[in-house]
């Protein structure tokens, strides 16, 4: 059964949701621009209510060091998900902190696929999203997918998930055409911007785990 993960969780009863029906992981973004931004003071209260079992992932872009320290001294993350951050940096960061360290890989094309080898013995773990507008303030966390056919035969450098436009009603479909062993989902359980459904997070969570 793939591990799942739900993001960009903010408030008391949907990370709950997301817990009890079986989460693998939760992830907290800390990323002013995102509506699923959290201060450090939420995100404590917040990860309190995590039991050992889940992990915590922090989700940055490109963040500096102040950011990432508050963020892991307040939420107790167990790892951190760097978007639009270069090898050397996830390389860096990982090394400081000690943490798993997740890095996304922005999808459009198979060529957008060789910089996944890029970070082979800088992250422990590849998340393929889908590549957002040229412009766009968000990266990740849009709706948008891409062509999972894109993975078929590809030899992942570093154990990976998938993200990018997952929702209950596709999560299965992904699951049976990629091998995901992971899937990670945010708007795609969500009933406006920022705003999680706990019925959908329960739906997702119940197709991933079929």
């Amino acid at each position: 059964m793939p591990l799942a993960k739900i993001c960009g969780l903010s408030t008391p009863d949907t990370l709950d949701a997301a817990i009890a029906h079986g989460a693998s992981d939760v992830g907290f973004v800390f990323f002013p621009p995102s509506p699923r931004h959290l201060s450090p003071d939420t995100a404590a209260g917040l990860a309190a209510r995590v039991p050992s079992h889940v992990r915590t992932v922090g989700v940055f872009v490109d963040p500096d060091d102040r950011t990432l320290e508050q963020a892991i001294a307040a939420a107790r993350l167990d790892a951190i998900q760097l978007h639009r951050t270069a090898p050397d940096r996830v390389a860096h960061l990982r090394r400081s902190y000690a943490r798993e360290t997740w890095a996304a890989v922005a999808i459009k094309t198979r060529a957008d696929l060789d910089a996944a080898r890029t970070y082979l013995g800088a992250a422990d773990r590849l998340l393929y999203d889908a590549k957002t507008p040229a412009g766009a303030a968000l990266p990740g966390g849009m709706g948008l997918r891409f062509d999972w056919t894109l993975l078929t035969g590809f030899r992942h450098p570093l154990p990976w998930g998938l993200s990018g436009g997952l929702d209950p009603a596709n999560v299965a479909e992904a699951i049976a055409r990629t091998g995901a062993p992971l899937v990670d989902v945010s708007s795609g359980v969500e009933s406006a911007p920022g705003a999680k459904d706990v019925d959908k997070i329960a739906a997702f969570l119940q197709a991933a785990a079929s």
